[in-house]
């Protein structure tokens, strides 16, 4: 039977289905934030047990690497307390870390659905940005006190400068930073797209560190001329050589030529007790981009190989929760 619009029927009708449409739009609603919250909630896990890793991994070949340098013009390298220092890193690491995957897989799914399908890489690219822009709030006064502990380099910090002073350099660490962790998360994403497609099946965890590699050692090749800049304002101290990026870009290009943007300069500072540790005595050594890309490429292997299982472990615990839950709207 036609329902005529007006008639008894058609309000009857209309008054049965509007609360359940209701209903099945809160629902949905509800669902759709509850996906947010959950993607939110494993990346942070993810991204956190990744970065701590990946830190663990790599601090102590960081530590016999700055060893080797402060005795290269002779003298003894000493092998013992590789670790001194991790917690205290690790205090920056962490947050960082599942701030930035927090971020980053909830944008990442909006996005993806929200772009066609032939813009992924644009999606990609939007989230590592945004990603990269929130944690930056953790991860930049990490970055200043990067040659002592975190804690220690922070407490000295505010002491001699205030607050304002952990954010010193911000521009020129999103300079960097930002640029590199859309770039790699992008290429990353995509490496892994074509290589399904091609593969016709899921990646295992050697598939993923291996294309982890090569996305963190591209994206550090790129990369390289941003990090000289940004290394170069973060140290230049009170001299104040460089009045900005652009002034440091132009005086760079006009001094030592182009080549000097693919010259890493590797610093490590005296220890000291009595000053900021962003004011120590610095010593830098000028060494090619192979280095870089090299220990970018280790530690894009071991945090997205890392990244990905803790995801695919996370899953496998939610899946029973998902199935009961279908079951009882089944019911």
């Amino acid at each position: 039977k036609t329902l005529v619009p007006g008639s008894e029927e058609y309000r009857m009708c209309s008054s049965r289905d509007g609360p359940s449409n209701v209903v099945a739009s809160i629902s949905k609603q509800q669902e759709k934030t509850f996906d947010f919250v959950r993607f939110m909630y494993e990346g942070a896990v993810a991204g956190a047990a990744a970065g701590v890793v990946a830190e663990a991994v790599l601090y102590p070949l960081d530590t016999i690497k700055t060893r080797l340098q402060s005795v290269r013009g002779g003298g003894e390298i000493i092998l013992k307390g590789l670790y001194s220092g991790l917690v205290g890193n690790l205090a920056g690491v962490i947050p960082a870390s599942a701030v930035f995957i927090g971020v980053y897989e909830p944008m990442k799914q909006k996005l993806l659905k929200s772009f066609p399908e032939n813009l992924s890489a644009l999606a990609h690219l939007t989230a590592g940005a945004v990603g990269g822009a929130a944690s930056s709030i953790v991860r930049v006064p990490t970055e200043t006190g990067q040659f002592a502990s975190a804690p220690d380099a922070a407490r000295l910090i505010v002491a001699k400068e205030g607050f304002k002073g952990l954010y010193a350099g911000y521009s020129s660490f999103l300079l960097r930073d930002l640029p590199f962790d859309a770039i790699q998360f992008c290429m990353y994403e995509q490496l892994r797209v074509g290589y399904k497609l091609a593969a016709k099946r899921d990646l295992n965890d050697h598939e993923n560190a291996i294309i982890g590699a090569f996305a963190g050692a591209i994206t550090g090749a790129i990369t390289t001329p941003l990090d000289v800049v940004k290394t170069r304002l973060m140290v230049q101290g009170s001299e104040n050589q460089y009045k900005g990026i652009f002034h440091c870009v132009g005086t760079i290009m006009r001094e030592e030529g182009p080549p000097a943007f693919f010259k890493i300069e590797l610093v490590y500072c005296c220890a000291s007790h009595d000053v900021a540790p962003r004011v120590l005595r610095e010593v830098t050594m000028d060494k090619g981009i192979g280095p870089r890309v090299v220990w970018i490429g280790i530690g894009g292997s071991i945090f997205f190989g890392v990244l990905e299982r803790t995801k695919q472990i996370l899953a496998r615990r939610r899946r029973p929760v998902d199935q009961n839950s279908a079951s009882l709207k089944l019911d």
